[in-house]
């Protein structure tokens, strides 16, 4: 199985992945939860359905009705501009534009809770409807949200006001193939399997693979500054955009006449990441390579996560990088959190995964040997990529289970991330303490100068379980910030890092891509209360 030969995942709203495939919490880490606290909860009277102790989801609840719609002038538009038939008020569409994928998005979804509808839900089919869309929403008073894949964790689909979703799935071609210079123009609404699809039947490969793979879009990866999981070998996905092509309420703006240029600030990078504040990404062209015809994955075994720590730093400033590096501490370790099937029984020590897309290269072995390192094989290798796919999979059931199950993750320079993630591991046992938390952490992306943290954090749900990992994402981004670390390594800033992201930033800044905005979004129709 590569890549490729994954379907797109139509996502179910308030439950991650295709509803088609569901897992179950084997039985180790059920008795494991039983150390932690966690009880199934009972569930409510009214519950709709489902397994037992299972809350429902997917219609929408009961009394959504009741939410003001939109004007009939305001509905006129919007056929006007992508046909009556594409545009959609029934309240099933709409429920399933909520929110993104957080925790908190799911347990909100779980209970019913209806604000951050949208009013409408439009599909535009060219990037020509789009910007006549985003020109005519202000003269409308409508604000506008873009939705691709919809997998946002950090509250980047729930604005500040009263909206319409604009959903791209319409916009879900390969414009262009240029082989002399192996760049692909894709337009924003095609799903990463499907990308990775259309680049296959010419023999190439995009190479970004992130765990939201099934559901997330080409939009959404240059809009959120996306890191896949090969992200050693091929780079980040804005690494990858060479150029692109933005809608925004004033006209379109593209970018990207050469692959490096002179001609002043590189206005590329300050779109990509932007998050639908500035306008929306209809296009990008990306780079791409041949696509490999052979891989390699394998399990290395370290004494301790300082020692994997050093192993992984020298590969990543010294070389030859594999394509995959990933790094797991030793609770990670233990819990086996590479074999989501399974599921507690690893073994001591810590685990790192290396993967190779091409021939494999025995001089990165022979690194990860003189630093200390067991090689275990290609079996951890092989279940960690077979498996990585399932492991989001896992997250609803647990919390079926009344567990509270969620990640966060930054980055920092290699000489401030031991402390770091003693900070962050301190601050969310310490926020946490009411209900204590297993708190594990990997690194799965690397630079010459640092890498990411990534941090999946499991305790007993509360009574008010929204707010108790509220307090928890807090202290962990005080600790962030007091670490020197930024606020997000490729989560991306939505609402729920904004207050973190100015501090790191600082108010001039703050106030620089405030008047980038105002500029482009004079009447602050776009996303409002995102990013800044």
């Amino acid at each position: 199985m590569t890549e490729s030969d994954l379907p797109v995942a139509q996502l179910t709203p308030g439950r991650w992945g295709d509803p088609a495939y569901r897992v179950e919490v084997p039985a180790a880490a059920l008795e494991a939860l039983k150390h932690l606290g966690v009880h199934r909860p009972t569930p409510p009277a009214s519950d709709g359905g489902g397994a037992e102790g299972e809350l429902a989801t997917g219609g929408a609840p009961a009394g959504a009705a009741a939410r003001p719609e939109l004007t009939g002038g305001q509905l006129a538009f919007l056929g006007s501009v992508v046909g009556a038939e594409h545009v959609a008020t029934d309240l099933d569409t709409r429920w399933a534009h909520t929110r993104g994928y957080s925790t908190t998005d799911l347990l909100r979804f779980r209970a019913g809770d209806t604000s951050d509808m949208p009013d409408a839900v439009v599909y535009p089919a060219s990037h020509d409807e789009v910007a006549a869309l985003l020109a005519g929403c202000a003269e409308h008073d409508l604000a506008v949200v873009p939705y691709s894949g919809g997998t946002s964790v950090v509250g980047g689909l729930a604005p500040t006001r009263r909206f319409v979703t604009v959903d791209l799935r319409r916009l879900d071609q390969l414009l262009d193939l240029d082989e002399v210079s192996r760049t692909a123009t894709l337009q924003a609404g095609v799903r990463g399997p499907a990308a990775e699809r259309l680049l296959a039947d010419r023999g190439y490969t995009l190479g970004h693979f992130p765990q939201s793979y099934e559901g997330a879009s080409i939009g959404g990866y240059a809009a959120a500054r996306s890191s896949g999981q090969s992200s050693a070998g091929y780079g980040r996905f804005d690494q990858m955009v060479v150029g692109l092509t933005l809608a925004t309420p004033r006209g379109t703006i593209e970018l990207g006449r050469a692959p490096m240029s002179a001609a002043g600030p590189d206005l590329r990078q300050l779109i990509l990441g932007s998050e639908g504040a500035f306008g929306i990404i209809t296009s990008v062209v990306v780079r791409i390579r041949p696509r490999p015809t052979e891989r390699h994955f394998e399990g290395w075994r370290f004494e301790s996560f300082d020692a994997g720590l050093t192993a992984v730093r020298r590969l990543a400033q010294d070389g030859p990088l594999p394509t995959v590096l990933r790094l797991s501490d030793e609770i990670e370790t233990a819990v086996n959190l590479a074999d989501p099937d399974v599921l507690g029984g690893g073994s001591g020590g810590v685990l790192a995964i290396i993967g190779f897309d091409g021939p494999y290269n025995q001089t990165t072995a022979d690194v990860l040997t003189a630093a200390g390192g067991e090689n275990l094989g290609e079996g951890p290798g092989e279940t960690w990529r077979t498996g990585r796919y399932r492991a989001p999979y896992l997250r609803d059931p647990l919390l079926d289970e009344g567990a509270l199950v969620e990640t966060l993750e930054t980055a920092a320079f290699w000489s401030r991330i031991p402390a770091l993630k003693a900070a962050v591991t301190e601050a969310l046992v310490s926020a946490l303490s009411a209900t204590p938390p297993l708190v594990l952490c990997h690194i799965s992306h690397v630079y010459e100068t640092g890498a990411s943290l990534y941090f999946t954090v499991v305790c007993a749900q509360s009574d008010d379980a929204v707010e108790q990992w509220r307090t928890a994402k807090y202290a962990a981004n005080q600790a962030i910030g007091d670490a020197g670390a930024t606020i997000s390594h490729h989560h991306g800033v939505g609402t729920d890092h904004r207050t973190a992201y100015h501090a790191e930033i600082g108010s001039l800044a703050v106030e620089a891509l405030r008047a980038v905005k105002h500029t482009l979004d004079p009447d602050g129709v776009l996303n409002p209360g995102i990013l800044i």
